[in-house]
């Protein structure tokens, strides 16, 4: 589902100066934004208030009279009191001869000098509200939303009774409106055409009887505002007769005990056209006091999403003006056909245009009910729980333009077998549908532009309908990327394909192709994703105007000099990875200049890296993992300072670790240089690198100490999740206009990191956003541990092994209280293991052996869970886990290791039981730690759906300890 934006008031500078959530009704001509049919918040006498008019083409001056002195006086007052950090009081003069009716933000009665407009949105102004405001007595107009005002609005506001327009949206009051409530005083601003108090912060209205004395009120936006003990609010409302807008999400209106009485119902005189009723935890039970709001039948807009409604009234169904119904996020169970059934008992069902109920949880099958909704043009049901068949009636719609019913479990054929659509986008990804169609059903599609079939059932033959597009000249976007095809590719594929085609995704199947089958000079593709299949051979041709291209996970093979082919300005992100190429990187980079993204992990290239790596000045991510590259790092890639991820790890790169990589690679999440041949001490210009959360410079000739600078690396105490984003996406820009679909025009790049954890390599994706590890092991580093170490308290894994550390544990370890891995052996560590250490929970894999440690091992029991091969090696080390008694202790018998006796896939190895025993009251901790702070910060559904995602990302990282921990112990 796109965003969309209720554009409802004018612009002020270029900016729109209020979007309410992400709906887009319509585009209106600039300088006024506005609804499509309704007219501007801002009324049209303004024009009589302006100061000049035009005569021709000159602008001719009607008179001389300037603003009064009480008034400028005012103004200077309301200046005086705020900060500017922006600078847009600059034409405000001190000086007396200046007129303010010049002045920006100000407009006067030309044959008064009042001032009737005062707007000062969006200027950033930080501050106390002058209550030297409150005696422009003749404002008309008053804008104060999108700054930074605090303190409270003075009951003064009523005496500004000529105020038509009242705006104090999207500030910082500091809660209080006074008393933290909206005070009654603005029922005396009984000239008000549109009021908007929403995004103020925790303020509540307990008594809205000063509401109904607003009778010209066209627009009511209270986002936000608590009306939990607002009883009898619907009266006040219904008979607001001028009232067309009214906007409530957010307002906790399930809360009210008594929100309507019976007189509403036979009193209202209701005109409501737009309705916003958001994010209010409204039941079925909401429905008796919903009629009087659109017993006139006026309504065009419905927002009902973030609810949980499950019962649907027959009135429902006869509004016979409703265009726009929004029912996403709704947590109740509904079946699909009887939601269906309730809009389609009236003439609902004849002038709806838009459903969207997307993320909510539909079940069942999109009935044959369907067929009476005959003006629909938009249908979103993606991410529902429908698992039922799509009925034939939808296809034979005849104004269905736009369909998504993706992320379900549908089953059945995907297209009907009768009727010509009118269809043009068609997301059907991530259902159980079948894919055997018939070239006669496809050519019922000649208007599709967008397909989308990702995940569905269409193998395991190659469809032979996708030639039935060769002569369409609509079709710019086909995916069906997994829809479990093993085959091979037609020869003559890539000529059945439309020329205007723009985007190509056969990824995640089986297919098997030769290379110089899949390219022509002549096609202008500009996505094209083959990645894990089983394409083969060498590259030979590429589309000169390519933007994306993956063919990562496959068999190519020969050398890559196709990239001298691009053209300059066009390729934005290129993965050649895990595939057979071999040879070197031609000198030819100079055209890749908007690259965003490179990885050609995992081949076979070899050689130093070209001089022109340096002229991909875009360049975010840098993949070069495993293969044969050699000499030193050429010193052109310190211009490429927009680097957030650098993995040269597993080549054979030489010489020292440039100081510029700290100098010049500021913006750097991820530094990976393990598994070279890099020489010399770790550069001190490193500890600048504070965005910095992985590092890995393992495996290599390093000498010298770890700088005590190390805790410059504050992104390593942050907790929570990656400051820097480790997505990188990419819009076609024939598409950002599109804004309603422009997410199935995203394609992004997730940053992968190859990463040693509990002693095997293994590949981070989407839960890199949480990592935070530092790894130098394999070196010749010497000296002490530096106690600053332990100021990275939001440190996961720390790898010392292997090196020639001297010196004691910072006896602050327990500072790395998020630490899950420490691994210090094979060093000369020496003193005893700091009873601290006990207090890290998170702790699920140590390995201190090979040291010169004495002294007791710390009791608890984590630290005796583990093997005791974790500790050998340290000859002075005693007690449990080892059989080693300390001195004065009697003979100990030491307890089986858990598990121990059992068969193979029977026992509980000791760390998976560690995790259980203790882990699980650390993981209770964070994990509850995290959801408090995302639902304590939740800012609408993006976030929402942000949370999601974030939330998964820190529990894979969790999960996967147990999961490496559990197959380590029972090989």
């Amino acid at each position: 589902m796109g965003s969309r934006r209720f554009i409802s008031w004018q612009c002020s500078k270029g900016f729109a100066l209020h979007v309410l959530d992400e709906y887009s009704i319509a585009k209106a001509p600039s300088p006024h934004l506005h609804v499509a049919g309704f007219e501007p918040e801002t009324p049209s006498e303004s024009i009589s208030t302006t100061t000049a008019n035009f005569l021709g083409n000159q602008l001719v001056k009607v008179n001389n009279i300037k603003c009064a002195d009480n008034e400028r006086r005012d103004l200077l007052n309301i200046k005086s009191l705020l900060r500017d950090p922006f600078d847009e009081f600059s034409t405000w003069n001190v000086k007396e001869e200046e007129d303010c009716c010049k002045w920006d933000g100000i407009k006067c009665n030309d044959q008064t000098g009042h001032v009737t407009e005062l707007n000062l949105a969006p200027w950033g102004l930080e501050g106390e509200i002058s209550p030297s405001l409150f005696n422009l007595t003749h404002l008309t107009h008053l804008y104060l939303s999108f700054n930074s005002f605090n303190g409270t609005v003075p009951e003064s506001i009523g005496y500004l009774t000529e105020l038509r327009v009242l705006d104090l949206s999207y500030n910082s009051f500091s809660g209080t409106i006074p008393d933290e409530t909206i005070p009654s005083e603005f029922g005396n601003l009984t000239n008000l055409q549109s009021l908007r108090l929403d995004d103020l912060g925790k303020c509540r209205v307990e008594n809205i009887n000063w509401l109904s004395r607003l009778s010209n009120l066209e627009t009511l936006n209270m986002k936000g505002v608590s009306l939990a003990k607002a009883d009898h609010w619907v009266d006040a409302i219904a008979g607001l007769q001028n009232l067309t807008s009214l906007y409530l999400e957010g307002c906790n209106l399930s809360q009210v005990m008594h929100p309507y009485s019976y007189s509403s119902h036979v009193n209202s005189s209701s005109n409501i056209r737009i309705l916003d009723l958001q994010n209010n935890n409204l039941n079925s039970s909401m429905y008796p006091w919903l009629y009087p709001l659109t017993s006139n039948n006026r309504l065009e807009y419905l927002l009902l999403d973030g609810n949980k409604l499950d019962e649907f009234p027959k009135y429902l169904g006869n509004l016979c003006n409703l265009t726009h119904l929004y029912f996403n996020h709704n947590s109740a169970l509904v079946r699909f056909s009887d939601f269906l059934k309730a809009l389609s008992a009236g003439c609902t069902s004849d002038t709806l245009t838009n459903l969207e109920a997307s993320s909510s949880h539909f079940t069942g099958s999109i009935s044959d009910d369907i067929q009476h909704f005959s003006s629909l043009e938009r249908l979103y049901l993606g991410q529902n729980l429908l698992n039922g068949t799509i009925s034939e009636m939808l296809w034979v719609l005849p104004n269905l333009k736009i369909l998504n019913v993706s992320s379900n479990s549908l089953k059945g054929t995907i297209f009907g077998k009768t009727g010509r659509s009118m269809l043009w986008y068609m997301d059907f990804s991530n259902n159980l549908l079948q894919g055997v169609l018939s070239k006669s059903r496809m050519s019922n599609l000649s208007n599709v532009a967008h397909l989308d079939l990702s995940s569905c059932r269409l193998g395991p033959r190659f469809p032979k309908w996708i030639q039935t597009f060769k002569n369409q000249t609509s079709l710019i976007h086909l995916n069906i990327a997994n829809t479990e095809i093993s085959d091979t590719i037609p020869t003559d594929f890539w000529d059945t394909l439309p020329s205007q085609l723009t985007y190509l995704n056969l990824s995640s199947n089986n297919i098997i192709g030769k290379a110089p089958d899949l390219f022509s000079s002549s096609h202008s593709v500009s996505s094209i994703d083959l990645s894990s299949n089983n394409f083969y051979g060498p590259i030979a041709n590429v589309p000169s105007t390519i933007t994306i291209l993956d063919l990562s996970k496959n068999k190519f093979d020969g050398g890559i000099s196709f990239l001298c082919q691009l053209a300059d300005e066009h390729l934005y992100y290129l993965d050649l990875s895990h595939n057979k190429f071999t040879g070197q990187i031609p000198n030819c980079l100079w055209n890749l200049t908007k690259l965003v993204v490179l990885n050609l992990g995992n081949n076979h290239l070899f050689g130093r890296l070209p001089t022109s790596i340096g002229s991909m000045n875009e360049l975010e991510v840098l993949y070069l993992y495993n293969n044969g590259f050699s000499g030193d790092l050429p010193m052109s890639l310190k211009n490429c300072t927009k680097l957030t991820f650098l993995n040269l790890g597993a080549n054979k790169f030489s010489g020292n670790i440039p100081v510029w990589i700290g100098e010049n690679l500021l913006g750097l999440y991820v530094l990976s240089l393990t598994s070279n041949n890099f020489i010399g001490p770790i550069p001190l210009q490193f500890c600048h690198l504070v965005n910095l959360q992985i590092l890995d410079l393992s495996t290599n000739n390093l000498n010298g100490i770890i700088p005590s600078c190390v805790n410059n690396f504050t992104a390593m105490v942050q907790k929570g999740f990656l400051s820097t984003h480790n997505i990188h996406q990419y819009i076609n820009p024939m598409f950002k206009s599109l804004s309603i679909i422009s997410n199935s025009y995203k394609v992004d790049y997730a940053d992968r990191a190859m990463i040693q954890w509990q002693g095997n390599i293994r590949e981070f994706s989407s839960n890199i956003r949480l990592l935070r590890s530092i790894d130098l092991s394999s070196n010749n580093l010497t000296g002490k541990i530096p106690n600053e170490l332990t100021d990275l308290t939001a440190l996961l894994a720390l790898n010392l092994s292997n090196n020639a550390f001297l010196g004691q544990i910072p006896q602050k370890i327990d500072h790395l209280k998020e630490l899950q891995i420490l691994d210090l052996s094979s060093n000369n560590i020496s003193g005893a293991l700091p009873s601290t250490m006990s207090q890290i929970n998170f702790l699920n894999y140590l390995d201190v052996s090979y040291n010169n440690l004495s002294g007791r091992i710390p009791r608890s029991t984590q630290l005796q869970s583990f093997e005791p091969s974790r500790y050998i090696g340290n000859a002075g080390l005693c007690g449990p886990p080892l059989t080693k008694n300390c001195a004065g202790d009697e003979e100990l018998q030491v307890p089986a290791t858990v598990g121990e006796g059992k068969g193979e896939d029977e026992g509980i190895d000791e760390v998976e039981g560690w995790f259980y025993i203790g882990g699980a009251t650390g993981f209770a901790v964070g994990f509850g730690t995290v959801c408090t702070a995302l639902l304590l910060n939740r800012h609408g559904r993006l976030t929402f759906s942000h949370f999601i995602d974030t939330l998964g990302a820190w529990v894979n990282v969790k999960v996967d300890v147990v999961f490496v921990a559990i197959s380590k112990g029972r090989k």
